[in-house]
């Protein structure tokens, strides 16, 4: 697994429109498995999931994609997990795809 967490400032739905149309266009593979969105008062949440092929590793890879905010003046807080990149059956070794598409996400923020 690979993971990347940071507070973003902006819009919380033109961040969310920017990660969703990079990853989708940043790869032929690349494709939005599944989304979740909640409010609660001003409190947004939102989850996407990606999937892509992993040429350097054989395989498909996972990311999921936390948006949170706790109200419009408040930055945006990202968190971003990688999953599936291993080709191991008890350990994790060749995780070079999950880097690569936690990467692509770095390159869009």
């Amino acid at each position: 697994m690979a993971k990347l967490e940071q507070w973003l400032r902006g819009s919380f739905d033109d961040i969310l429109r920017r990660i969703e149309n990079g990853i989708m266009e940043g790869s032929i593979s690349a494709t939005l498995e599944d989304q979740s969105d909640f409010r609660s008062g001003e409190a947004r949440c939102s989850v996407r999931v990606f999937e892509r092929y992993s040429y350097a590793g054989g395989n498909r890879v996972s990311m999921n994609v936390t948006l949170f905010q706790g109200n419009p003046d408040e930055p945006v807080r990202l968190s971003a997990i990688t999953s599936g990149g291993s080709q191991a059956m008890f350990w994790k070794v060749n995780t070079w795809g999950e880097e690569a598409f936690l990467d692509k996400l770095r390159e869009i923020l």
